[in-house]
């Protein structure tokens, strides 16, 4: 159960969805300038610009511990995240429910999409307002980070997503849990598949298929 849970929470990560529909305490409130308004829009377009998504991914914590794989992206709604071998796990959104397989236990595990961490950046269209909060843009030479919270509870967490500039492109982000703990995640070798495998996105128990 402790290395599904750690999959569940890569995932999360991966995603860099930390943001619950739910509040519980505090709401994030902050000031932002004219440019920050500006550049948030355009961070947005880029976002919502995003259809087909291939690439492969490399994820760092602050313990050293390194994980990697692929992830693909059809918007709205489904993903596939596939870990690189000798892992067998793999995670796919549906349309409907997220799907994580667990290969040691020969288990899944099955969340509702649109009650889950996942449907922030499968959603149409990502908005970076109302139930997530700016709270600060940082610009660089060649790159640009924007900073967020959940709104009903900034407690949760942070999420910094990083921008190359010209053209305006997600290459990394990172995550800071509820604990301080950090983790970040590459994007390489993205590419934008004019469409996927049918059966990308479907959910087959590996169990099942061996049964069969």
């Amino acid at each position: 159960m402790l290395r599904l849970m750690k999959r569940i929470a890569v995932l999360w990560s991966l995603l860099g969805c930390l943001f619950l529909a739910t509040a519980t305490s505090g709401r994030a409130e902050t000031f932002l300038s004219a440019q920050d308004l500006k550049d948030t829009a355009q961070i947005e377009d880029a976002l919502n610009a995003i259809r087909n998504l291939h690439a492969d991914f490399i994820q760092i914590d602050d313990a050293g511990g390194v994980m990697n794989g692929t992830i693909d992206i059809q918007r709205p709604g489904k993903m596939r995240v596939t870990y690189a071998p000798p892992s067998k796990d793999f995670i796919i959104a549906d349309g409907n429910f997220v799907h994580i397989w667990d290969d040691a236990l020969q288990a899944q595990t099955n969340v509702d999409q649109e009650s889950s961490l996942a449907h922030f950046i499968l959603r149409a269209p990502v908005s970076l307002s109302g139930d997530v909060t700016v709270t600060k843009i940082d610009r660089f030479p060649q790159k640009i980070e924007i900073t967020l919270v959940q709104t009903n509870d900034p407690g949760m967490g942070s999420l910094t997503l990083i921008f190359s500039k010209n053209p305006l492109e997600l290459r990394q982000w990172r995550v800071v849990d509820p604990q301080g703990h950090v983790t970040g995640v590459s994007l390489e070798h993205k590419t934008e598949p004019d469409h996927f495998a049918p059966s990308t996105f479907v959910f087959i128990p590996p169990s099942f298929s061996k049964n069969r």
